[in-house]
């Protein structure tokens, strides 16, 4: 079963880059220095558990007063289509609703932008590259 919480440990959030280095630079390619930034020590962390081995990652920003950055969600390649992003999702909205957000604001990969509409993210804007892969801008009001 999966469990999906917030990250509160230096274990829990080694556990998240851990993913996050998986899917996003080995995996599609993206340099370390563009993955890991100034927010990740602002964001609030979350990760998705499979017993416990870590299977999925996001993180969770204030943008802007009452607007959320939703960013970073991965989930291990051989784990996808089994509903651990959905997890993911839920638990980063609550947390958002919890913190006062009104809307959430993301970048999605654009091959992933499907998967964002079905949890009720709508698209704006054109399309973009962000680290070398083609993105489109979507948000959701909460």
């Amino acid at each position: 079963m999966i469990e999906t919480r917030v990250v509160e440990s230096d274990a829990e959030r080694e556990d998240a880059l851990a993913v996050r280095h998986a899917v996003f630079v080995e995996e599609q390619g993206v340099d370390e220095d563009l993955e890991y930034d100034d927010h990740d020590s602002e964001a609030v962390h979350f990760v998705a558990y499979d017993g416990s081995e870590p299977v999925g990652a996001a993180r969770l920003r204030e943008l802007d007063d009452g607007i959320g950055k939703v960013e970073r969600v991965a989930v291990l390649a051989d784990r996808r289509e089994e509903g651990i992003g959905r997890e993911l999702m839920a638990r980063l909205e609550e947390r958002a609703r919890a913190d006062g957000f009104d809307e959430l604001k993301l970048h999605s990969q654009s091959h992933a932008a499907d998967f964002y509409a079905d949890l009720e993210y709508d698209r704006y804007g054109e399309t973009f590259e962000e680290a070398g892969i083609p993105h489109v801008r979507m948000r959701k009001e909460l």
